[in-house]
């Protein structure tokens, strides 16, 4: 059976910003400008206050490193079982021109011929 996982994080940078008493998004600008990452105002706002589809791997680990935390500290990760898909049993194949064991099953070549009456012309 085939089964299906739904994957969920909760970005908690701005808890983890409080526990180290960084409460404005700003606090986090010089920090990271210190790890030769630039943020603008908005970035960082954006990074602290909204979870992130997408993270730069080095942007991540200057977090980690000015916080003093790992990363299951930063994304908190869930998955659970969202359903499960049969199985086909039975004479499936993988590849349905190669027989199991067999020869490798090719198709006819086509032959074009022009229509009756068409040397006429």
């Amino acid at each position: 059976m085939a089964q299906f996982w739904q994957v969920t994080y909760t970005w908690r940078l701005r808890e983890v910003m409080a526990a180290n008493g960084m409460y404005a998004t700003s606090d986090i600008i010089g920090h990271l400008a210190e790890h030769g990452i630039t943020l603008s105002t908005s970035q960082a706002h954006r990074l602290v206050t909204g979870t992130p589809d997408r993270l730069n791997l080095t942007v991540l680990a200057a977090l980690c490193h000015i916080l003093g935390v790992t990363t299951d500290e930063l994304i908190d990760t869930n998955t659970h079982l969202v359903g499960v898909k049969p199985r086909a049993i039975g004479d499936t194949e993988r590849h349905p021109r190669r027989a199991r064991n067999g020869p490798v099953i090719r198709p006819v070549r086509a032959v074009i011929t022009p229509p009756p009456g068409a040397d006429d012309q």
